[in-house]
C-alpha cells in the first residue's frame, strides 16, 4: 500500500485538532440546549400568525414594510434593512416590533435582546420584557395581530 501523501496526512492531522477543540469546547461550556422551536412564542395563535406574517411579507414586502412604519412606529428603512438579513425573519421583525410597543421600547432595544439571546424563543424574550401571557401587554400583542390582519384584509391562520 502506498504511503499517504503530504496533504492527506495535513488533513487529517487538522480534523482532529479542530474535533479535539470542539471536543473540548463543548465539554468546558457544559451540554449545549436547544433553541426553542421558531417562533416560540409558547402561544399557539401568535406563532401560526408569526409563520403567517412571513408568507405574507415574501409576496408583500412593501406592504409589511408600511404597516410597520405606520402602525408600530419603526422607521421604514430600518425595517426594510432588517428583512435584508439572513437571520431575521419577517415574522421576527413583526414581533420585536410589536412586543416593543406594548412594552414602551424602541424596537431597536428589543431587536437587541432578541439577538443577545433568544434560545428560549420569542416566550423568553417577552418575559424579559415582563409581556406575560395574562397580561395587558400581551392581551395588546395579540389584539395588534388581528388589527394587522383586519388592514391587510388577510383571513386569520
Amino acid at each position: 500500500m502506498p504511503a499517504p501523501s503530504r496533504p492527506r496526512v495535513f488533513l487529517a492531522r487538522l480534523g482532529l485538532a479542530l474535533g479535539l477543540v470542539v471536543c473540548a469546547a463543548g465539554h468546558a461550556t457544559g451540554p449545549v440546549q436547544p433553541p426553542a422551536e421558531w417562533p416560540g412564542s409558547g402561544d399557539a395563535f401568535v406563532d401560526r400568525h408569526l409563520k403567517d406574517v412571513n408568507d405574507y411579507a415574501a409576496r408583500y414586502p412593501a406592504a409589511f414594510a408600511d404597516e410597520m412604519a405606520r402602525y408600530y412606529s419603526v422607521p421604514r428603512a430600518y425595517v426594510e434593512a432588517m428583512m435584508k438579513q439572513p437571520d431575521w425573519s419577517a415574522g421576527d421583525i413583526y414581533m420585536a416590533c410589536a412586543l416593543a410597543q406594548v412594552a414602551g421600547q424602541p424596537c431597536r432595544a428589543v431587536v437587541r435582546e432578541w439577538s443577545r439571546d433568544h434560545a428560549g424563543g420569542w416566550r423568553a424574550v417577552a418575559e424579559r420584557l415582563e409581556v406575560r401571557p395574562g397580561t395587558a401587554g400581551y392581551r395588546r400583542l395579540r389584539k395588534g395581530l388581528d388589527d394587522t390582519y383586519r388592514r391587510w384584509e388577510r383571513p386569520a391562520p
